[in-house]
């Protein structure tokens, strides 16, 4: 198998999906000078970080914790852009096992009982191919071993581009876009709420008071990357 792939690799080598440099034989996916250069937030050292402070006194929140920054015109704009546009599902896998074993290491897994993505409206997904949220979250299941709850919300409004909504724009929308499918598999349980990026935390919010109203014990949140 390994001879074969060696010989595709000969006459199309995989490259970087950030620089689309050759990637040499120990690099996946992101090679070695991309992967330093990502501008990593270190949150899950931080337990009184930029995203917790993003969401204080909109939502009760244990802990919360993402990847890295996203800057516009940035690496990160280009990792995210692909990940979610361009049909590349395995960034995501392999941002959520770095995530996973950044909170292994740092002993937030005993903290969570249960991995919840941010649900996107059925026509949306069809549209992308998959949640990119739940990929997230599966990656982060993989290393630690926490089950992933994809039913556990719906989104109940297929809303647009929230991209350049403005925060109260986006609040009106998350405030009725969602519903917890049944209380009570959620109802005492400690949840990790993910979603891909976080800019305002509307949707996060909105999400996360549906999960809370409907009984969960704690609300913590991860994304892959906070918008600066």
């Amino acid at each position: 198998m390994q001879l074969i792939k060696d010989f595709i690799n000969l006459f199309f080598p995989e490259v970087c999906c950030i620089c689309d440099k050759a990637l040499t034989l120990n690099e996946n996916l992101i090679c070695f000078r991309c992967r330093s250069e990502l501008p990593r937030t270190n949150f899950t050292s931080l337990y009184d970080n930029e995203l917790k402070s993003r969401l204080h006194g909109k939502i009760n929140i244990n802990f919360g914790t993402a990847i890295f920054y996203f800057y516009k015109s940035g690496i990160s704009q280009t990792l995210m852009h692909k990940f979610k546009y361009q049909n590349r599902p395995e960034i995501g896998r392999m941002a959520g096992q770095w995530l996973g074993s950044e909170m292994q290491e740092k002993g937030l897994v005993e903290r969570i009982d249960v991995i919840i993505p941010v649900p996107l409206h059925k026509r949306k997904e069809r549209k992308r191919g998959y949640n990119q949220s739940l990929i997230f979250a599966k990656g982060i299941s993989e290393v630690t071993q926490v089950p992933v709850m994809d039913k556990a919300i719906k989104r109940i409004e297929y809303g647009e581009s929230q991209t350049k909504k403005t925060r109260e724009q986006r609040w009106k929308v998350a405030q009725k876009a969602f519903s917890v499918s049944n209380p009570e598999n959620v109802k005492g349980k400690k949840i990790l709420l993910v979603d891909d990026v976080i800019t305002t935390g509307a949707t996060l919010e909105g999400c996360g008071l549906q999960l809370l109203n409907s009984g969960a014990a704690e609300l913590n949140i991860a994304t892959m990357a906070v918008a600066k």
